[in-house]
């Protein structure tokens, strides 16, 4: 199954020395190394230096987006299913200093708060199969970078590339995969993009469903769009017989079981306000909601619900494939690193799910029965590391390594000992 997947995207490297590489460079993310970056990487391979692992992100000659391309074709070839979701989402690379494309002190949810970070906006498609990331953007801020042509240059961002929000990230991430044939009929993501009405008229135009999260305070349209009023003003009207208990997908700890209401909003048929109500908190949470046909609560429900896969995509993506150990600063680097750990991600996927059993009927099966949980993506990272593994390195080849660490790291503290005296002297 590992040659397949390399097999799609082998005929996208023009020579063999790279496409032997970036097989490499890919049973590395697979494997047990702690860090996931090019020199640990080169090592896991067996190479005497981290030459080549640095080449295949910054000058080789391959074409990110068109592996990109392969890694969303494969992904869907093996997790596509009725009623897929497509799910955007971000997540932050906490980083030093200001030379990586696109880093700035911003607020990434990764961290819960402002920190000097690069944010990326993704892709998600998930299914009863599974789930895997298969589109990337790389945030640009408009004022500290859209507008520097010097710290551009530096950081080898393409002259074509602008400004861009990130709901306009996510509707292009969108449009080409409903161009490339997916079959998708819902999209989902939470108020960062919900509270868009571009992106809600884009996917409407297009003819593609949503349920997408908003803030309680956005104004709707009851009464046959008669009256404006705020969502959360909406819910405290509600009577008790509106609310109907639904699950919204399995979770780490069972059916996930919420209190969901909905009603109609504006004048079209399908649009609809969706709220879902803790049962033991109370807190509450809101979406709208449209569909060129109708779609009953259940389905609305199940499409909220899906928004968490994009959490385990990431979760899953940095824990076990590395998707935040890079150590590159450059806009073509970020790419690749990216898109072949989302490959490495879609691969443990796949075999997730051709190994997942049926499911029984019973949403209760699980507390009756004795057998072991399917195998997840850790567990097949753990086997694919076991059956894998790296031939016996000699101690000269483990002391090779360290002479090249430490060496590198003396020239650093270097540079930062002069930059440090010449600040020193000029002030």
């Amino acid at each position: 199954m590992f040659d397949q997947a390399m097999a799609r995207i082998a005929g996208r490297f023009r020579r063999v020395e790279p496409r032997a590489t970036a097989r490499a460079y890919l049973l590395g993310l697979l494997s047990g190394v702690e860090r996931k970056n090019c020199w640990r990487l080169a090592e896991q391979a067996g190479h005497a230096r981290p030459g080549p692992m640095q080449r295949l992100l910054r000058s080789a000659r391959w074409d990110a987006d068109s592996v990109r391309d392969e890694v969303r074709a494969y992904a869907v070839d093996h997790l596509g299913g009725d009623g897929g979701v497509l799910i955007v989402d971000e997540t932050g690379f906490m980083k030093k200093g200001r030379a990586s494309a696109g880093v700035q002190r911003q607020y990434t949810g990764t961290a819960g708060r402002i920190e000097n970070s690069q944010v990326g906006v993704f892709l998600a498609y998930a299914t009863g199969r599974g789930r895997a990331l298969i589109d990337r953007r790389l945030y640009l801020p408009e004022h500290s970078w859209c507008t520097d042509p010097e710290r551009r240059q530096a950081a080898g961002i393409p002259d074509e590339v602008q400004f861009a929000t990130k709901p306009r990230l996510a509707w292009e991430m969108i449009a080409a995969a409903l161009d490339a044939g997916v079959e998708a009929p819902w999209v989902t993501g939470d108020e960062a993009y919900g509270q868009d009405p571009q992106l809600r008229a884009a996917l409407e135009a297009r003819g593609t469903g949503y349920v997408l999260a908003v803030a309680c305070s956005i104004r709707v349209r009851i009464n046959s769009g008669r009256t404006p009023i705020r969502a959360d003003m909406v819910a405290d009207r509600l009577p008790e017989a509106s609310w109907h208990r639904q699950s919204a997908g399995t979770g780490a700890k069972g059916l996930r079981y919420y209190d969901w209401a909905w009603i109609y909003i504006g004048t079209g048929e399908h649009r609809h306000l969706l709220i879902r109500r803790n049962p033991a908190t109370r807190e509450l949470a809101f979406y709208l909601c449209w569909s060129p046909t109708a779609a009953p609560l259940a389905e609305l429900v199940r499409v909220a619900g899906s928004r968490w896969s994009v959490e385990e995509c990431f979760q899953a993506a940095k824990g076990q494939v590395g998707l935040d150990h890079y150590q590159v600063r450059n806009w073509t680097s970020w790419h690749r690193h990216v898109t072949l750990a989302m490959l490495a991600l879609a691969f443990l996927a796949t075999v997730a799910a051709d190994a997942a059993p049926d499911q029984p009927a019973d949403p209760h099966h699980h507390t009756r029965g004795s057998n072991p949980i399917s195998l997840t993506v850790p567990e097949i990272r753990h086997l694919f590391t076991a059956v894998f593994n790296p031939p016996v390195v000699s101690p000269a080849r483990l002391l090779q390594w360290s002479n090249w660490r430490r060496r590198h790291q003396a020239a650093a503290r270097r540079s930062h000992y002069r930059r440090r005296s010449a600040h020193e002297a000029s002030g």
